[in-house]
Protein backbone atom coordinates (compact mmCIF):
# COMPACT_ATOMS: atom_id res chain seq x y z
CA UNK A 1 0.00 0.00 0.00
CA UNK A 2 1.50 3.65 -0.85
CA UNK A 3 -1.83 5.96 1.02
CA UNK A 4 -3.63 6.24 4.21
CA UNK A 5 -6.76 5.41 4.18
CA UNK A 6 -9.53 5.30 6.96
CA UNK A 7 -12.81 2.72 7.54
CA UNK A 8 -15.46 3.49 9.42
CA UNK A 9 -18.08 0.97 10.87
CA UNK A 10 -20.91 1.69 13.13
CA UNK A 11 -22.38 -0.05 15.93
CA UNK A 12 -25.33 -1.81 15.69
CA UNK A 13 -28.10 -3.70 17.70
CA UNK A 14 -30.13 -6.91 17.07
CA UNK A 15 -32.76 -8.79 17.36
CA UNK A 16 -35.73 -6.20 18.83
CA UNK A 17 -37.09 -8.62 20.42
CA UNK A 18 -38.73 -11.47 17.91
CA UNK A 19 -36.15 -10.56 14.72
CA UNK A 20 -33.59 -13.29 16.78
CA UNK A 21 -30.71 -13.65 15.08
CA UNK A 22 -32.38 -11.57 11.67
CA UNK A 23 -33.17 -8.08 12.07
CA UNK A 24 -30.14 -5.27 12.76
CA UNK A 25 -30.10 -1.30 13.49
CA UNK A 26 -26.89 0.44 12.33
CA UNK A 27 -26.16 2.55 15.19
CA UNK A 28 -24.75 5.93 15.80
CA UNK A 29 -21.50 4.67 17.55
CA UNK A 30 -18.44 4.41 15.80
CA UNK A 31 -15.23 1.89 15.25
CA UNK A 32 -12.58 3.52 13.12
CA UNK A 33 -9.60 2.85 11.49
CA UNK A 34 -6.98 5.03 9.88
CA UNK A 35 -4.64 3.21 8.41
CA UNK A 36 -1.46 3.66 6.32
CA UNK A 37 2.20 2.27 5.36
CA UNK A 38 4.19 0.77 8.22
CA UNK A 39 7.07 -1.91 7.78
CA UNK A 40 4.80 -4.26 10.73
CA UNK A 41 1.30 -4.50 11.73
CA UNK A 42 1.02 -2.16 14.61
CA UNK A 43 -2.24 -0.87 16.35
CA UNK A 44 -2.59 2.63 18.17
CA UNK A 45 -4.71 3.46 20.08
CA UNK A 46 -6.20 6.29 22.74
CA UNK A 47 -10.47 4.96 23.33
CA UNK A 48 -10.47 3.69 27.11
CA UNK A 49 -12.63 0.91 25.67
CA UNK A 50 -9.43 -1.18 23.55
CA UNK A 51 -7.67 -1.11 26.48
CA UNK A 52 -5.77 -4.19 27.29
CA UNK A 53 -6.04 -5.74 23.31
CA UNK A 54 -2.90 -6.51 21.22
CA UNK A 55 -1.63 -4.35 19.57
CA UNK A 56 0.14 -6.22 17.15
CA UNK A 57 -0.89 -9.08 14.19
CA UNK A 58 -2.72 -11.18 16.76
CA UNK A 59 -5.44 -8.42 17.52
CA UNK A 60 -8.26 -9.64 16.35
CA UNK A 61 -8.87 -7.28 13.28
CA UNK A 62 -6.01 -8.31 11.64
CA UNK A 63 -6.73 -12.10 11.73
CA UNK A 64 -10.02 -11.38 10.02
CA UNK A 65 -8.17 -9.62 7.65
CA UNK A 66 -5.32 -12.00 6.97
CA UNK A 67 -8.10 -14.88 6.99
CA UNK A 68 -9.76 -13.18 4.21
CA UNK A 69 -6.86 -12.55 2.38
CA UNK A 70 -5.57 -16.26 2.64
CA UNK A 71 -8.97 -17.07 1.22
CA UNK A 72 -8.61 -14.86 -1.55
CA UNK A 73 -4.75 -16.35 -2.21
CA UNK A 74 -3.51 -12.59 -1.32
CA UNK A 75 -0.74 -11.50 0.81
CA UNK A 76 -1.43 -8.31 2.93
CA UNK A 77 1.74 -5.36 3.45
CA UNK A 78 2.09 -4.67 6.70
CA UNK A 79 0.51 -1.40 7.67
CA UNK A 80 0.10 0.71 10.95
CA UNK A 81 -3.20 1.95 12.33
CA UNK A 82 -4.70 4.27 14.56
CA UNK A 83 -8.15 2.79 16.07
CA UNK A 84 -10.91 4.64 17.61
CA UNK A 85 -13.89 3.02 18.95
CA UNK A 86 -16.73 4.42 20.85
CA UNK A 87 -18.78 1.33 20.95
CA UNK A 88 -18.49 -0.27 24.70
CA UNK A 89 -17.09 -3.66 24.39
CA UNK A 90 -19.67 -6.73 25.77
CA UNK A 91 -22.04 -4.50 26.15
CA UNK A 92 -25.02 -6.00 23.02
CA UNK A 93 -23.81 -3.37 20.81
CA UNK A 94 -22.16 -5.16 17.93
CA UNK A 95 -18.84 -4.61 18.94
CA UNK A 96 -17.14 -8.19 17.21
CA UNK A 97 -19.49 -7.26 14.69
CA UNK A 98 -17.96 -3.99 13.79
CA UNK A 99 -14.40 -5.66 13.61
CA UNK A 100 -15.21 -8.55 11.84
CA UNK A 101 -16.33 -5.57 9.38
CA UNK A 102 -13.38 -3.37 9.33
CA UNK A 103 -11.41 -6.60 9.39
CA UNK A 104 -13.20 -7.53 5.90
CA UNK A 105 -12.64 -4.19 4.46
CA UNK A 106 -9.25 -3.71 5.77
CA UNK A 107 -8.44 -7.18 3.28
CA UNK A 108 -10.43 -5.65 0.68
CA UNK A 109 -8.28 -2.60 0.75
CA UNK A 110 -4.57 -3.86 1.15
CA UNK A 111 -5.45 -7.05 -0.85
CA UNK A 112 -7.35 -4.92 -3.74
CA UNK A 113 -9.87 -7.60 -3.77
CA UNK A 114 -12.96 -5.85 -5.37
CA UNK A 115 -15.18 -7.37 -3.01
CA UNK A 116 -18.99 -6.40 -3.87
CA UNK A 117 -21.21 -5.58 -1.06
CA UNK A 118 -22.80 -8.63 -0.38
CA UNK A 119 -19.52 -10.91 -0.73
CA UNK A 120 -18.23 -8.34 2.35
CA UNK A 121 -21.93 -9.38 4.03
CA UNK A 122 -21.37 -13.53 2.96
CA UNK A 123 -17.85 -13.53 4.51
CA UNK A 124 -18.85 -11.75 7.82
CA UNK A 125 -22.06 -13.57 8.39
CA UNK A 126 -20.25 -16.98 7.78
CA UNK A 127 -18.12 -15.38 10.76
CA UNK A 128 -20.39 -13.82 12.89
CA UNK A 129 -22.78 -16.84 12.60
CA UNK A 130 -25.88 -14.44 11.71
CA UNK A 131 -26.31 -11.58 9.28
CA UNK A 132 -28.36 -9.24 11.43
CA UNK A 133 -25.26 -7.44 13.26
CA UNK A 134 -22.95 -7.41 10.81
CA UNK A 135 -25.61 -6.65 7.84
CA UNK A 136 -26.36 -3.62 9.65
CA UNK A 137 -23.11 -2.09 10.11
CA UNK A 138 -22.47 -2.95 6.46
CA UNK A 139 -25.44 -1.41 4.82
CA UNK A 140 -26.82 0.99 7.21
CA UNK A 141 -30.71 1.36 8.33
CA UNK A 142 -32.55 -1.24 10.00
CA UNK A 143 -31.87 -5.00 7.95
CA UNK A 144 -33.33 -7.86 8.06
CA UNK A 145 -31.29 -11.18 6.92
CA UNK A 146 -31.87 -14.54 6.91
CA UNK A 147 -28.69 -17.41 6.29
CA UNK A 148 -29.61 -20.56 5.16
CA UNK A 149 -28.21 -23.28 3.54
CA UNK A 150 -24.79 -20.81 3.79
CA UNK A 151 -26.89 -18.50 1.64
CA UNK A 152 -27.17 -15.00 2.69
CA UNK A 153 -30.84 -13.05 1.71
CA UNK A 154 -30.20 -9.48 3.28
CA UNK A 155 -32.86 -6.53 3.00
CA UNK A 156 -31.97 -2.79 3.71
CA UNK A 157 -34.68 0.26 4.65
CA UNK A 158 -33.51 3.65 5.04
CA UNK A 159 -36.67 5.67 5.98
CA UNK A 160 -37.31 5.09 9.71
CA UNK A 161 -39.42 7.27 11.67
CA UNK A 162 -38.32 6.08 14.98
CA UNK A 163 -35.46 6.80 17.17
CA UNK A 164 -33.60 4.79 19.60
CA UNK A 165 -32.53 5.48 23.49
CA UNK A 166 -29.81 2.65 24.96
CA UNK A 167 -29.74 2.02 28.45
CA UNK A 168 -25.92 1.02 29.24
CA UNK A 169 -24.82 -0.59 32.47
CA UNK A 170 -21.56 -0.66 33.56
CA UNK A 171 -21.29 -4.64 33.76
CA UNK A 172 -20.38 -6.88 30.90
CA UNK A 173 -22.19 -9.56 28.97
CA UNK A 174 -20.27 -12.05 27.26
CA UNK A 175 -23.17 -14.04 23.93
CA UNK A 176 -21.50 -16.59 24.64
CA UNK A 177 -22.63 -16.57 28.42
CA UNK A 178 -26.02 -14.90 27.53
CA UNK A 179 -26.74 -17.88 24.78
CA UNK A 180 -26.18 -20.56 27.55
CA UNK A 181 -29.71 -19.80 29.03
CA UNK A 182 -31.79 -20.21 25.93
CA UNK A 183 -33.83 -23.65 24.94
CA UNK A 184 -32.14 -25.98 22.92
CA UNK A 185 -35.51 -26.27 21.13
CA UNK A 186 -38.60 -24.90 20.77
CA UNK A 187 -42.00 -26.61 19.67
CA UNK A 188 -43.49 -26.01 16.22
CA UNK A 189 -46.40 -24.51 17.19
CA UNK A 190 -44.38 -22.16 19.49
CA UNK A 191 -41.51 -21.78 16.81
CA UNK A 192 -44.62 -20.39 14.51
CA UNK A 193 -46.03 -18.02 16.93
CA UNK A 194 -42.24 -16.76 17.28
CA UNK A 195 -41.87 -16.10 13.66
CA UNK A 196 -45.34 -14.54 13.50
CA UNK A 197 -43.99 -11.86 15.96
CA UNK A 198 -40.80 -10.61 14.16
CA UNK A 199 -42.98 -10.73 11.00
CA UNK A 200 -45.33 -8.24 12.44
CA UNK A 201 -43.30 -5.97 14.45
CA UNK A 202 -40.69 -5.84 10.49
CA UNK A 203 -44.72 -4.67 9.43
CA UNK A 204 -45.84 -2.64 12.16
CA UNK A 205 -42.12 -0.61 12.23
CA UNK A 206 -42.61 0.16 8.60
CA UNK A 207 -45.97 1.14 8.79
CA UNK A 208 -45.32 3.15 11.73
CA UNK A 209 -48.20 1.26 13.98
CA UNK A 210 -46.24 1.98 16.91
CA UNK A 211 -48.34 -0.21 19.58
CA UNK A 212 -48.17 -2.97 17.58
CA UNK A 213 -44.35 -2.91 17.27
CA UNK A 214 -43.67 -2.13 21.21
CA UNK A 215 -46.27 -5.32 21.62
CA UNK A 216 -43.93 -7.74 19.56
CA UNK A 217 -41.08 -6.70 21.22
CA UNK A 218 -42.67 -7.30 24.44
CA UNK A 219 -44.12 -10.80 23.37
CA UNK A 220 -40.68 -11.94 21.77
CA UNK A 221 -40.59 -15.80 22.73
CA UNK A 222 -37.00 -16.69 21.21
CA UNK A 223 -34.71 -15.16 23.98
CA UNK A 224 -36.10 -12.38 26.12
CA UNK A 225 -38.22 -14.31 28.63
CA UNK A 226 -34.84 -16.66 29.48
CA UNK A 227 -32.40 -13.44 29.34
CA UNK A 228 -33.87 -10.13 31.06
CA UNK A 229 -33.31 -12.24 34.36
CA UNK A 230 -29.72 -11.34 33.75
CA UNK A 231 -30.63 -7.85 33.87
CA UNK A 232 -31.59 -6.74 36.99
CA UNK A 233 -32.33 -3.38 35.93
CA UNK A 234 -34.79 -4.76 33.25
CA UNK A 235 -38.13 -4.28 34.27
CA UNK A 236 -37.52 -0.95 36.30
CA UNK A 237 -35.99 0.45 32.86
CA UNK A 238 -39.06 -0.99 31.01
CA UNK A 239 -41.53 0.72 33.32
CA UNK A 240 -39.70 4.00 33.16
CA UNK A 241 -39.33 4.24 29.37
CA UNK A 242 -42.82 3.46 28.61
CA UNK A 243 -44.09 5.71 31.29
CA UNK A 244 -42.04 8.48 29.53
CA UNK A 245 -42.98 7.80 26.11
CA UNK A 246 -41.01 4.51 24.32
CA UNK A 247 -43.61 2.43 22.52
CA UNK A 248 -40.97 -0.31 22.83
CA UNK A 249 -38.49 -1.70 24.38
CA UNK A 250 -36.21 -4.71 23.71
CA UNK A 251 -32.83 -6.33 24.86
CA UNK A 252 -29.84 -5.24 22.74
CA UNK A 253 -28.73 -8.35 21.14
CA UNK A 254 -27.31 -10.23 23.88
CA UNK A 255 -27.61 -7.37 26.61
CA UNK A 256 -26.66 -5.77 28.56
CA UNK A 257 -27.56 -3.00 27.17
CA UNK A 258 -31.55 -2.14 26.90
CA UNK A 259 -33.16 -0.03 24.16
CA UNK A 260 -35.87 1.82 24.44
CA UNK A 261 -37.86 3.08 20.95
CA UNK A 262 -39.73 6.61 20.39
CA UNK A 263 -41.26 8.05 17.60
CA UNK A 264 -39.07 10.44 15.87
CA UNK A 265 -38.81 13.80 17.72
CA UNK A 266 -39.26 11.80 20.68
CA UNK A 267 -35.75 10.39 21.59
CA UNK A 268 -34.03 13.59 23.06
CA UNK A 269 -36.84 14.68 25.41
CA UNK A 270 -37.13 10.42 26.42
CA UNK A 271 -33.18 10.75 27.28
CA UNK A 272 -33.33 13.09 29.26
CA UNK A 273 -36.14 11.74 31.51
CA UNK A 274 -34.62 8.37 31.66
CA UNK A 275 -30.98 10.20 32.58
CA UNK A 276 -32.89 11.43 35.49
CA UNK A 277 -34.62 8.05 36.50
CA UNK A 278 -30.66 6.25 35.83
CA UNK A 279 -27.93 8.75 37.09
CA UNK A 280 -25.43 5.84 37.82
CA UNK A 281 -25.80 4.26 34.76
CA UNK A 282 -25.42 5.63 30.95
CA UNK A 283 -28.17 6.94 29.15
CA UNK A 284 -27.71 7.53 25.39
CA UNK A 285 -29.98 8.69 22.62
CA UNK A 286 -28.38 6.75 19.72
CA UNK A 287 -29.00 8.08 15.87
CA UNK A 288 -29.82 5.53 14.01
CA UNK A 289 -26.78 5.20 11.29
CA UNK A 290 -27.57 5.13 7.70
CA UNK A 291 -24.79 5.18 5.49
CA UNK A 292 -23.39 1.98 6.93
CA UNK A 293 -19.52 1.01 6.54
CA UNK A 294 -17.58 2.80 4.05
CA UNK A 295 -13.76 4.37 3.49
CA UNK A 296 -12.42 7.37 2.63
Amino acid sequence: MNKVFTIKVPASTANLGPGFDSIGIALGLFLTLEVSPSDRFEIISSSPELDGLPKDESHFIFQIAKLVSQKKGVALSPCSIKMESSIPLARGLGSSAAAIVAGIELANQLGKLELSLQEKLEIATEMEGHPDNVGASLYGGLVVGSYSRQDVQLVSFKDLAFEVVAFIPKSILLTKESRQVLPENLSFQKAVEASSLGNVLVASLLSKNWKVAGLMMERDLFHQPYRRGLIPEYEEFEQAAKEYGAFGIALSGAGPSILAFAEKGHGESLQQSLKECFPNHTITHLPIDLRGSYVY
